[in-house]
């Protein structure tokens, strides 16, 4: 059961959730293939090449598996980090503005940033969030 799901107050149900993108493991998948092209010139190289990559790749493999994103029928909760935790729940009724930030590389693989505004100033902005056009909508539909 993960975050969210221990946290629902008293008849609230989840309408959606949304995951990291996984655009976040591009940089050591990209050092994994250079190490394997460099298999056939250089084993060593290739060897480093590939064990940074490996290592470069925990980091966002404990992003991706510790983030939630959902919306409920009350809220809007986000929980990113592991042993750094940092958490967001807002009522939908309090949520004033959301805005979607995607470059031209996350408009084509469907990923980007949602900034989410509350009442009382709240500002937060999480970064490469899987289709997020779809979480403001879902954010949308649920708070009106």
């Amino acid at each position: 059961m993960g975050y969210i799901e221990s946290n629902l107050l008293a008849d609230e149900k989840i309408v959606y959730k949304a995951k990291l993108h996984w655009i976040i493991f591009w940089k050591s998948w990209a050092l994994i293939v250079l190490g394997i092209v460099f298999l056939l010139i250089q084993p060593i190289v290739a060897g480093i090449i590939i064990a940074i990559g490996v290592l470069a790749m925990i980091a966002p493999i404990i992003d991706y598996a510790t983030s939630e994103f959902g919306v409920t029928t009350k809220r809007v909760i986000i929980k990113v980090g592991f042993l750094r935790r940092k958490t967001l729940e807002l009522l939908l009724r309090h949520v004033e503005a959301i805005s979607v930030d995607q470059s031209v590389t996350g408009r084509i693989f469907n990923y980007g940033s949602v900034t989410l505004t509350g009442t009382g100033g709240v500002r937060e902005v999480f970064h490469n969030i899987s289709a997020p056009l779809e979480f403001r909508r879902q954010i949308q539909g649920e708070a009106t």
